[in-house]
């Protein structure tokens, strides 16, 4: 796994979602398997925070786990408070990738 930090400022995308806005000193992982897992543990975070799946269908060409992760694709989750940005926050070491929803950054 690579080791580091992944942060980005959760933006809502009225009638369409969610995208990541990643931070400049972010670190995203490029291998496939750091990528997915990266992506499972991201959906848990955004799940555990109250965010639900938006009505809008995926488009599985546009919106891939990559596109997410480096801030170009939205992604149809609805935010429980869209009046707020919070940050994922995701530590990226060694074992599975642990992410949380955060009003900040610290």
């Amino acid at each position: 796994m690579t080791a580091g930090r992944y942060v980005a400022r959760i933006v809502e995308v009225p009638d369409h979602g969610i995208k990541l806005e990643p931070a400049e000193d972010s670190v995203a992982p490029d291998q496939p398997t750091e990528v997915n897992l990266l992506g499972m543990a991201i959906a848990l975070a955004l799940g555990a925070a109250g965010y639900r799946h938006h009505s809008e269908q995926r488009d599985p060409e546009l919106q891939t786990l990559d596109a997410l992760l480096t801030g170009e694709a939205v992604m149809p989750w609805r935010s429980p408070d869209e009046s707020s940005s919070p940050y994922l926050v995701c530590e990226l070491n060694d074992g599975p990738p642990t992410c949380e929803v955060r009003p900040t950054v610290d």
